[in-house]
């Protein structure tokens, strides 16, 4: 027996898809985030003056950098991409991916966090795009009150984690080692804002509204697909033409979850475009998020 589709809520299963980079070096980004990340070019097509370019492991699209040079430099102050994070199946998967982007002289290492649902490592890219790598803790770990996950910062000592995980069959691997994008993190001018489209609008559910300056939220009780901070661009307006955060891809089951979206988003004259198989919208900042179905093909990922 089916479950029943609960209309103001993404489905269980709705999972994150390729994040879009606007970026002004496409050789640059290309040949860091496959070396670094160990991902793959899988398919490109050049559309008027821009080139598309996607990159993953196996056949899973993981980011489509778009060429756009004209554009000027990612402010980090401005709404749009706070990182984008990469979620590995295992420690030594991760450990492996880390040990390669550190290895790597055009990103920066910027830290590491002990989140109690996961263990994660950031660094920025050539650009000044934030990358997050990770891996979840088991959920029956995972601490909940309520609707609330409890999850916190806490020293992660880097390289005593490689020196636990790293090993050198993960190391050799490289983009045939399974990825996926576990959680988009956002940066938004005003929470109440953001909560109104991301939950109320798209249909997310919070798990955690108490972490300052910060919404976490998400579908089928993950602790995060998306959060919204304001930490650096509280106030900011609706985004100016730049390089960084293109478009935000959310996959959703069926149709019939595309028409609940498609239904909460008239209700809220909020206007969208649709084709059949996703949903295009633009979050309150400019930022473009498409909710789209399974089995998406890097051909339909670069015809966007």
């Amino acid at each position: 027996m089916s479950a029943v589709l609960d209309e103001r809520l993404l489905a269980p299963e709705t999972s994150m898809g390729a994040v879009t980079l606007r970026v002004g070096d496409l050789d640059l980004m290309s040949g860091y985030y496959a070396n670094a990340f160990a991902m793959e070019p899988l398919e490109e097509r050049s559309r008027d003056r821009e080139v598309h370019r996607v990159l993953g492991r196996g056949d899973t699209p993981l980011v489509r950098l778009v060429h756009t040079p004209d554009l000027p430099a990612v402010d980090r102050r401005q709404a749009g991409l706070f990182h984008t994070a990469f979620l590995f199946e295992d420690e030594s998967s991760l450990s492996a991916t880390v040990y390669r982007a550190a290895q790597d002289p055009r990103g920066q290492f910027v830290g590491s966090s002990d989140h109690f649902v996961s263990e994660a490592f950031y660094f920025t890219d050539p650009e000044g795009n934030g990358v997050e790598l990770y891996t979840d803790r088991p959920r029956s770990s995972w601490v909940r009150s309520g609707d609330q996950i409890a999850m916190t910062t806490t020293y992660l000592d880097p390289n005593a984690y490689l020196q636990r995980h790293l090993t050198e069959d993960a190391l050799g691997a490289g983009p045939s080692s399974a990825g996926a994008v576990g959680h988009v993190h956002l940066q938004v001018g005003d929470l109440q804002t953001a909560r109104a489209f991301y939950v109320d609008a798209l249909g997310f559910e919070t798990t955690q509204t108490e972490y300052p300056g910060a919404i976490f939220a998400s579908a089928g009780g993950y602790h995060h697909h998306i959060a919204m901070n304001v930490w650096n661009s509280q106030g900011a307006g609706p985004r100016a033409a730049a390089l960084g955060l293109g478009d935000v891809s959310i996959t959703v089951p069926d149709l019939a979850n595309l028409d609940t979206l498609a239904a909460r988003l008239r209700a809220r004259t909020i206007p969208f475009d649709a084709d059949g198989r996703s949903v295009t919208v633009s979050d309150p900042w400019g930022t473009r998020v498409t909710v789209a179905l399974p089995d998406l093909s890097t051909e339909e990922l670069l015809s966007r």
